[in-house]
Order: C-alpha cells, then sequence, then structure tokens
C-alpha cells in the first residue's frame, strides 16, 4: 500500500454510514463485492470493502491502477457499468474482466467540491446481474456524492482547526506583547511620576517648583497616553477591552471621582450631574470612568466654558443611558461620520493634542459592555449618549 494511502483510508472510514453504503449497494445490485478506492495515476488503493464472494481484496489492498476500469473513469469522470461482460460490445473484450473473471460491474466517480477525483465507488461480481437501470445508477451516485460530502467536510473541519490553532498563538502572542509593551512603558514613567511627587512636597524655590509641576502634568498626560495605546492595542490586536465586574466603588461615586480629577485640572468649568438607577448597573465602572474621562475632557476642550457640562444617567425598559451634554458650536457634519474612527480629530488647539483616540476607545468600552455611542449636537448643544444593555 502507497504510504500516502492511509490518511485517504481513515478518512473514509470516520465517516458514519459507510458500512451501510457499502451494504445497500450490494442488496440493491445482488452483487458480491463492494468498495470505496482512492485512485490516482499511481495507484488504486481500497480504503473500505464489503466482501461476500472471496474476492480477497481488504481494506488497505491494491490493484495495479493499469488493470482497472477506474483507470479511465479517472479520465472521463463517467460511470460505467456492466450487466453481462460477455454480451457488451464495449467490455467483451476488455482486459480487467478478463483478468479478475468478473461478469457484471459498475463504477461511479467520487469528485470532490473543487473538481478534484478522489477515487471510486464500485462494486463487482462472477454473474452477470442488472446494474444499468436508473434506479441503480440514481443510487450509486448518491452515495457518492454523499462520501465527497463527508469528504470536503472533513477537509474544511481540518483546514478550520488548523487556522483557529494558528490565531489562537497569534492571539497569544499579541496577548502577551501587549503586557510587555505596558509593562515598559510604565515603568520608567511611573518612576519619573513618583519622583516629581517627592520633589513636589519637599522646599523648592519658585521657579523649580513650576519645573516640577510642568514635569508633573506632562508624566500624567503621558500615562494617560499610554493606557490610550495599550487599550487601542487591545482592542485591534488583542482579544478587545477587557471587563472587570468587580467594582470597588458605585456607579456614582466612580463618577463623582471622575468630576473631582477634573475640577483640579479645570477649576472654572462646571458639571451638573443627574443620576437616576431604578435596578444596580452590572458593569466595570472603571472602564465607564474612563469612557466618561475622555468624554468629558472632549466636552471641556471643546464646549463654552462659561456653560455647564451636564451628566445624567437614567434606565427605562433595561436599557440604560449615560448622556454628556455640553453648550458650543456644533460638531461639523463631515467630521461626524470618522469621530470615533481611531486617530480622527477635529480642529485642535495648541497643548491639546492627543492621539485621537479617545473616543474610539470609549466606543470599545461601550461595545464591551453590549451597549454603544452616538452623537447628536446642534446649535443648541452637543450631546454624546452612551447606551449600555
Amino acid at each position: 500500500m502507497p504510504s500516502n494511502s492511509k490518511p485517504f483510508i481513515e478518512k473514509i472510514n470516520r465517516i458514519p454510514s459507510v458500512s451501510n453504503i457499502l451494504e445497500v449497494a450490494c442488496d440493491i445490485t445482488g452483487m458480491g463485492f463492494a468498495a470505496i478506492a482512492r485512485v490516482t495515476r499511481d495507484s488504486w488503493v481500497a480504503c473500505v470493502t464489503k466482501d461476500i464472494i472471496g474476492f480477497g481484496l481488504q481494506a488497505g489492498g491494491t490493484l495495479d491502477i493499469e488493470t482497472t476500469i477506474c483507470n479511465e473513469i479517472m479520465d472521463h469522470h463517467q460511470t460505467v457499468t456492466i450487466d453481462h461482460v460477455d454480451k457488451d460490445p464495449v467490455y467483451r473484450d476488455h482486459h480487467t474482466p478478463k483478468l479478475y473473471g468478473l461478469q457484471s460491474y459498475i463504477s461511479v466517480p467520487i469528485i470532490l467540491k473543487s473538481g478534484a477525483f478522489f477515487g471510486t465507488l464500485c462494486a463487482i461480481d462472477r454473474v452477470p446481474h442488472q446494474v444499468s437501470s436508473p434506479k441503480v445508477i440514481k443510487t450509486f451516485t448518491l452515495f457518492a456524492e454523499l462520501i465527497a460530502f463527508h469528504l470536503d467536510a472533513q477537509e474544511q473541519l481540518a483546514e478550520s482547526s488548523k487556522i483557529l490553532k494558528k490565531e489562537k498563538r497569534e492571539s497569544e502572542i499579541r496577548e502577551e506583547f501587549i503586557a510587555i509593551l505596558g509593562h515598559d512603558l510604565r515603568n520608567p514613567v511611573n518612576a519619573i511620576s513618583n519622583a516629581v511627587q517627592l520633589q513636589l512636597r519637599s522646599e523648592l524655590d519658585e521657579r523649580n517648583m513650576r519645573l516640577a509641576a510642568i514635569i508633573r502634568d506632562a508624566s500624567n498626560r503621558t500615562k494617560g497616553l499610554i493606557e490610550n495605546i495599550l487599550d487601542f492595542a487591545s482592542g485591534r490586536l488583542g482579544g478587545g477591552i477587557k471587563l472587570n465586574l468587580e467594582n470597588q466603588l458605585t456607579l456614582e461615586e466612580s463618577i463623582a471621582q471622575i468630576i473631582a480629577e477634573l475640577q483640579v485640572a479645570w477649576p472654572d468649568i462646571e458639571f451638573v450631574t443627574n443620576i437616576s438607577l431604578s435596578a444596580p448597573l452590572r458593569a466595570d465602572y472603571k472602564r465607564l470612568s474612563q469612557l466618561l474621562s475622555n468624554i468629558l475632557g472632549n466636552a471641556i476642550m471643546h464646549g463654552e466654558k462659561e456653560k455647564p457640562i451636564e451628566v445624567k444617567v437614567n434606565q427605562v425598559n433595561g436599557i440604560t443611558e449615560l448622556i454628556i451634554s455640553n453648550s458650543g458650536n456644533p460638531i461639523p457634519v463631515q467630521i461626524l461620520p470618522h469621530l470615533f474612527k481611531p486617530f480622527s480629530r477635529g480642529k485642535v488647539k495648541t497643548g491639546q493634542e492627543g492621539l485621537g483616540l479617545g473616543l474610539y476607545i470609549s466606543k470599545e468600552i461601550a461595545k464591551a459592555h453590549g451597549g454603544d455611542i452616538r452623537v447628536e449636537s446642534t446649535i443648541e448643544k452637543t450631546s454624546f449618549i452612551v447606551t449600555l444593555s
């Protein structure tokens, strides 16, 4: 048996109905031997057989390809039927029936979805049988198509499994890369931040105090940029934004904390909150705080400084809405379709430059919660509406 035939024998024997196919093939024709064969230019190998007449060929058994009719079927892809060799004008002098002592024969090609020729479903006997009837030919053709279907399905399953394993490994590598990247970026920035905090607590003259404050603000901004880069990498390269539903603070406390932090940086900005929850919200409040911080930062940069920024939370029919509204010029129509795309920014004032990832990450956080973000922008106000299911 050719060494490369073993996988094909295993594939055929994995087909659940293969033994029933051969049994029915023998029953419907009355013939004593049936087989599914793998046929190539170089070999004829029996993948599975049913031998009642003692033909002597078992699974793995081979025939010289040149001595078979399957050799011809491989070229023309047509069914061959012989009811009675001695009376058949085409095959009565053919070498195959003479060599193997056959009087009746049927062989149907097994053609895969790709159009490739796999082999044949065949039956033989040493006595004549009526095998050229439409009923027999249709049955054998149906069986051949069923075998081809199972072979294609196995091939697709194997390919899918191979792809999944590759994607899993690539995903693991990406996750490792993101983790290493986060560690290597955060460590030096944290060291700078900790050092400058110590400096700010010491006695410094006015000039050094101002320089230390600049370093502190720059390191805080760099931390934010690193977090955005890592979240972007997780969303695009890894498995998406990760959620932790074990919260240390309530949603109200989380929102209050973010607003308090922003008011330290922008003491002149007024925030108005209205939180109404009829049921606890199952969510990652730290991630929602990040989302809120990104959108509020956007509102601070682009809104009217003299008018308050509103933060409203309500629940209707099991859907939670987080609405952040600010007064100011409406968002230009041409910018709206690109607002939540990564690296997308409108006009940015000096000192407010960023990577353009904040709104993209906010949308990814909402999607991770089974929700979304939309924006409504008019002359009166601009509202970012976050829905969470």
